[in-house]
């Protein structure tokens, strides 16, 4: 092991200026812990921001929430405000991970956990996103993708983002709010927050070094159905081969939809252009959601099972040509399984 410097931030303020060059600020630690164990993070310091306050939901005066970097998963699922004005919100926590994790897992922490890619995690394969350069294994000939992402990927990196959390802040249309360590704060929405792979995986965020993570604000709550789908290979603890979360509201002619997608995309994956076009259906609207999308045999299905989602979200029977895979599931070989058996 590594050795590092272990020290306690006494506030938020406080946090960004004590971090080291080479620093990791650390809360629950279920992704992190794991990463520094297989020499993929090498901290020179960790920082720990347990007793840094954030840990608070608070009502906005816009009529929205404030969530602390800080408040738990389990915390946050369970709040009552939570539960009957952002259902969608506490669905998808609960559809992620163990009890025991998310006892421990924040509402930061869940943000910027990594992808569970397996070249990610193993480090005698190629990946750009660990190694900038050395090449992505996941797209090589013999490569194993099957779980991988299929819309807003590059020829350097199709990662997935494994957060349920996530995809249902992005329906909601939460935003970051960070403080860096001259006190400035920014306010992200997540499509600008997450980065997308392009030439430069290993970038996945928008935050500068050092810059912290203090709140999530969600907007005054709205519509009046919530759902979270979850479509994975086992019932509990397992990352989302597809997700979609859904909010709907409206009455009559001028009900509206918003949808987000998990476990397709490097980032949460909802486009407000595609729910314009709601009014022509489930395939205009799913058209324009994955326009560009670039599938490899192995994860084509993806496509297929978002579609369903989508029909199904919307109360439409697909015809029978839209309900077939686009060509057999190739056999692919056994990887090792990553640490962690669900979300963190």
């Amino acid at each position: 092991m590594k050795a590092f410097t272990y020290e306690r931030a006494d506030s938020a303020d406080a946090a960004p200026a004590q971090l080291a060059g080479n620093g990791k600020y650390i809360a629950g630690g279920t992704n992190l812990l794991d990463l520094m164990k297989l020499e993929i993070e090498a901290p020179a310091q960790l920082l720990d921001l347990n007793h840094a306050g954030l840990d608070t939901i608070e009502p906005t005066q816009d009529g929205g929430l404030r969530i602390g970097a800080l408040v738990r998963n389990t915390a946050l699922a369970a709040d009552p405000r939570v539960r009957e004005e952002y259902e969608v919100l506490s669905r998808a926590i609960l559809a992620g991970a163990s009890t025991q994790i998310r006892n421990r897992a924040t509402t930061a922490g869940n943000l910027l956990q990594r992808t569970r890619c397996h070249y990610f995690y193993d480090r005698a394969l190629p990946c750009n996103k660990r190694e900038p350069g050395s090449g992505c294994g996941a797209l090589s000939p013999s490569g194993v993708n099957r779980d991988l992402a299929v819309v807003g990927v590059s020829e350097h990196c199709i990662a997935q983002h494994p957060s349920d959390m996530a995809v249902a802040l992005r329906v909601l249309g939460a935003e970051v709010e960070t403080r860096n360590a001259g006190g400035e704060t920014r306010r992200l929405a997540l499509d600008d927050f997450y980065r997308l792979p392009g030439d430069t995986p290993h970038l996945e965020n928008a935050l500068e070094p050092g810059e912290l993570v203090t709140a999530v604000r969600l907007p005054p709550p709205t519509g009046t159905e919530h759902r979270y789908r979850k479509v994975r290979d086992r019932s509990s603890y397992a990352f989302a081969a597809v997700s979609l979360a859904t909010v709907r509201g409206g009455r009559g002619g001028s009900r509206w939809v918003r949808f987000a997608f998990g476990g397709v995309a490097p980032r949460p994956w909802r486009m407000e252009a595609a729910e314009e076009v709601l009014a022509q259906g489930a395939d205009a609207v799913f058209d324009k959601l994955f326009e560009g999308a670039r599938p490899t045999e192995q994860n084509a299905f993806k496509l297929v099972l978002a579609r369903r989602l989508l029909a199904e979200a919307l109360g439409e029977e697909l015809p029978a040509h839209r309900l077939a895979a686009p060509h057999p599931a190739p056999e692919v070989p056994d990887l090792p399984a990553t640490p962690s058996g669900g979300e963190k």
